[in-house]
């Protein structure tokens, strides 16, 4: 049975990797910087739990056997979302992920997926696909394209297997609560006669949590492709019919309060993704 250790265990997307994974009946090795909030899990007596912060990473320790000896690496960790201009993504959180990648890969890791995200594309528009050049405009996709090069040029030293899965707009329960759905929620449930947003004409590319974990552990358990893979759905939307769509699935009603907020500076009015080499990893 493969060992499959997931960084982020206690994260938004770690929590419904973990469940697909044991749906899969694989072995996981789980990991967080909090074992308190891991053991609110529900898979929490169903993997093997092993805590750790990565502020406290020691290169003399030999990570591959301190976790076990993994077949395969999910690395979702990430910290300080959604701030996503801060320099801390550049100045702490890329060194140290640069390091733990490293001393894990060269120890014996053979196979690792690796969470991006769609900013990497930077205010590039319309439908982005992998083969595009990379142009980062905000400290947290700037220091996961740098991560992604640095992981690339070590690849082929350590014969090393390696998915970079590039995530796009994802919803679902227990995301942070500043994120659209989770605002949209409280509203409801406190009953809101209004419901502030922006104008909600920027297209966008949505998925389901469940739907993007189901799609990383396909990614992460074949080999047939590497590089970089967008995670998407290939459908894009308003933002304005998003709403609309996800009241009418909840079947609740409130007014939408649109233009209250200004679009955002660092992501471009309308872009989504192209699916061609995600469908062939997800359809066969």
């Amino acid at each position: 049975m493969k060992k499959v250790l997931v960084t982020g265990a206690t994260g938004f997307i770690g929590n419904y990797v973990i469940e697909e994974l044991l749906k899969q009946k694989l072995s996981v090795i789980a990991t967080s910087s909090n074992i308190q909030k891991a053991k609110t899990y529900s898979w929490f007596d169903k993997v093997k739990y092993i805590e750790l912060d990565l502020k406290n990473f020691d290169d003399a320790t030999d990570y591959f056997q301190f976790f076990n000896a993994p077949d395969i690496l999910i690395h979702l960790a990430w910290e300080g979302l959604p701030n996503y201009k801060s320099d801390f993504h550049l100045t702490e959180n890329l060194p140290r992920h640069q390091s733990f990648l490293k001393n894990i890969i060269k120890n014996g890791l053979k196979d690792i997926t690796i969470t991006g995200t769609c900013f990497e594309y930077g205010m590039q528009e319309g439908e982005l696909n992998e083969e595009m050049e990379c142009s980062p405009s905000n400290a947290y996709a700037i220091a996961k394209n740098e991560l992604r090069i640095f992981i690339e040029s070590v690849r082929t030293e350590f014969l090393l297997n390696m998915k970079w899965v590039r995530l796009f707009y994802m919803f679902g329960k227990h995301q942070n609560p500043n994120s659209l759905t989770s605002q949209l929620d409280k509203a409801i449930e406190q009953n809101a006669e209004t419901f502030n947003m922006s104008g909600g004409e920027q297209i966008r590319d949505f998925l389901p949590v469940e739907t993007v974990a189901d799609y990383i552990v396909a990614i992460s358990l074949q080999q047939k492709i590497n590089g970089i893979i967008n995670c998407c759905s290939g459908q894009p939307i308003t933002v304005k019919q998003f709403v609309i769509d996800y009241l009418a699935k909840i079947n609740k009603t409130i007014k939408l309060n649109l233009g209250y907020y200004q679009y955002n500076n660092f992501e471009p009015m309308n872009f989504w993704g192209n699916t061609e080499k995600l469908k062939k990893i997800i359809t066969t």
